[in-house]
Order: structure tokens, then C-alpha cells, then sequence
């Protein structure tokens, strides 16, 4: 992709991004217009605008929708940033977060601190379980005798299979009545009733862990060719595989503390993202990030009107376009090949 091309993209998904925000937050049954959104945000922010809305509409806008599509625009995009992320250090397709154990461990670790009553710790239980998750993983690659990406995605379905066995277990020998409902709601993948305290712990992960990893392109892209070549180019292999890997099991961690397992972004929109910008992780990184933000913003929106006033977990939703999707981009790929 020429620079004039990938700057074309770049503006028209932020452009996209900002119409998906303000188009999201007016969707519901408040009947609300996007001008009326677009200005009542402006005023808040202390744009020289005035709303027209009620005081009552303003809350609507301002405290419960946009604090939601702020977190799944969030969510979409470092989702989207960490299967891209894994898929190049494992040199495998189909890495993405959740295969590799780490959004199974981050539930275990989140299901654990809520049903030990410390709700406001989630957070940190899903950090911890997502990195148990990520070591208990390279063990296990190391054990079957070195990474390699067959062994990668083998060793992390198993640990996400003895996550989510350890998860069902606590629920089932713990959780009772309401509870019970919730959090297998939660596990399913959901942002309803997210505050902004939660927006924007997810968008400072997002800047803290995400950030640094936009600066490793060049680097990634030289794990395409294996370890070997990557460290006759100057790289410290292993240093780097860790920081990354630290790097993606914390902003897991948020991520799912905050919206549940939702599976499928991670995994598709890498992949959607190459057929247009390539395999270069310059481009790849910030374009897949963009890309699962406004896919995030979309599917949430459809899980809480589709079925209104009833609400659908939102990796229902990602469950059912992500699989027709990557089935779609396995045959480009295959036809491509």
C-alpha cells in the first residue's frame, strides 16, 4: 500500500469511526437524531455549541450511551490490535486472544474476584488470569518441544479449555439465583451498564499497553520469517516476545473485565484489514485497531436494539458475522494462494 493509500484509509475510518460514534449513541428508543447527539457531546466537551435536548435526554446521551460506545469503540480496537499481535508472533492464522488462552484465563480471573465480592478488583483478577494464562501456555509450547505456530495454537486451546472448565465450575459451585444470570450474561460478552470510570480505564489501557506495541511494526514484521531471521536483523527475540506478550495479556485483561469473552474480533479483522494494506504491521496495526472499533460500535448496537427492550450478549452477535466472515476471507486467501 503507497503512502497516499494508506493516509486515504486512515482518514476515512476515523472519519467512519466519529460517524459510527454519534450515529450509535442516537440509536434507541429515546428517538434521538444524530445532530441532537453531535451537540449535546460538543457542549460537553466545551465546543462553542448549545444542545437542544432535555435535561433528562442529555443523561441519556452523556452518561448512558456514550460511556458504552466510547468502551465498545475501545474494546473493538484493542481486541483487534492483540489477535493481530498474536498472529505475528505466532507466524499462525488463526491466533487471536481467545484461542490462546488468554480471554479464558482473563474470565477465571475476573469470575474469581467477583464471586470472592471484590467486584472493583475484576480488573487486576483479569489481568493475573490472562498472564497465568499466557505462561501457562509458553510452558506448555516449551514442553512440546519449542514455539512454533502449530504448537502455539495446540497449547492454547487446551489452557482455554482448562480456563473455561475452571470458570464453569466456580459458577456452577458458587453463583446462586440473579448472580448465576449475570455473570454467564457477562462470560458471553457484554457492555451494558458500562459507566465512564470503566470507558475510560479501557481507552488508558488501551494508550498504555496499546501504544508501545504500535511502535513494533518493523519488528513484527520480521517474525514473518521466524525467530532465526528476526535476530540476524538486530532483534532481541525473546526480550521482545515477552514485553509484547505482557503487552497484549494486560490489555486482555481490561478488555475482558470490562465486556466479557468476546471472541471473533481478534481474530477476523487482522485478517480483513490484510486483504486491503498487506501483511506490513506499520499499516496493519493502526488500520486493525480503527477497523475493530467501528466493527465493535456496530455489533453492540445491534445486540441492544435488535431484540429491544430486550438486550442479546454482544458476542452472540460477533459469534454469528464472525464465522461467515473468516469462512469468506479463508476462501479470498485460498483463491489468492
Amino acid at each position: 500500500m503507497t503512502a497516499s493509500r494508506r493516509l486515504a484509509a486512515y482518514a476515512g475510518l476515523v472519519a467512519l469511526l466519529l460517524a459510527s460514534l454519534i450515529i450509535s449513541v442516537a440509536l434507541g428508543p429515546a428517538d434521538l437524531t444524530p445532530h441532537e447527539v453531535w451537540l449535546t457531546v460538543g457542549q460537553h466537551l466545551g465546543l462553542p455549541v448549545t444542545s437542544p435536548v432535555s435535561r433528562l435526554r442529555d443523561a441519556i446521551i452523556w452518561d448512558l450511551r456514550l460511556p458504552r460506545v466510547v468502551a465498545a469503540a475501545a474494546v473493538g480496537a484493542g481486541l483487534a490490535l492483540c489477535g493481530a499481535v498474536m498472529q505475528a508472533l505466532t507466524r499462525n492464522p488463526l491466533a487471536d486472544p481467545y484461542l490462546l488462552g488468554l480471554s479464558s484465563g482473563a474470565s477465571l480471573g475476573a469470575v474469581t474476584f467477583l464471586l470472592l465480592g471484590a467486584s472493583l478488583w475484576m480488573p487486576l483478577g483479569a489481568f493475573l488470569g490472562a498472564g497465568a494464562a499466557m505462561a501457562l501456555t509458553l510452558v506448555m509450547m516449551n514442553l512440546l518441544g519449542g514455539a512454533t505456530p502449530t504448537r502455539a495454537i495446540l497449547a492454547g486451546i487446551s489452557v482455554s479449555a482448562l480456563a473455561a472448565a475452571a470458570t464453569s465450575f466456580l459458577i456452577f459451585w458458587s453463583a446462586t439465583g440473579d448472580s448465576y444470570r449475570e455473570i454467564l450474561s457477562w462470560l458471553m460478552g457484554s457492555l451494558s451498564g458500562v459507566v465512564w470510570t470503566e470507558a475510560l480505564l479501557v481507552l488508558l489501557a488501551l494508550l498504555v499497553a496499546g501504544g508501545p506495541v504500535l511502535l513494533a511494526g518493523r519488528a513484527l514484521d520480521a517474525f514473518a520469517f521466524g525467530d532465526t531471521a528476526a535476530a540476524s536483523l538486530g532483534i532481541d527475540v525473546g526480550r521482545l516476545r515477552i514485553w509484547l506478550l505482557a503487552g497484549t495479556a494486560l490489555l486482555t485483561g481490561i478488555l475482558v473485565s470490562i465486556g466479557g469473552a468476546i471472541g471473533f474480533v481478534g481474530l477476523i479483522i487482522p485478517h480483513l484489514v490484510r486483504l486491503g494494506t498487506g501483511s506490513r504491521h506499520r499499516a496493519l496495526l493502526p488500520l486493525s485497531m480503527l477497523t475493530g472499533a467501528i466493527f465493535m460500535i456496530w455489533t453492540d448496537a445491534a445486540a441492544r436494539t435488535l431484540f429491544a427492550p430486550r438486550e442479546l450478549p454482544v458476542g452472540i452477535i460477533t459469534a454469528l458475522l464472525g464465522a461467515p466472515i473468516f469462512l469468506a476471507v479463508l476462501l479470498r486467501y485460498r483463491r489468492v494462494t
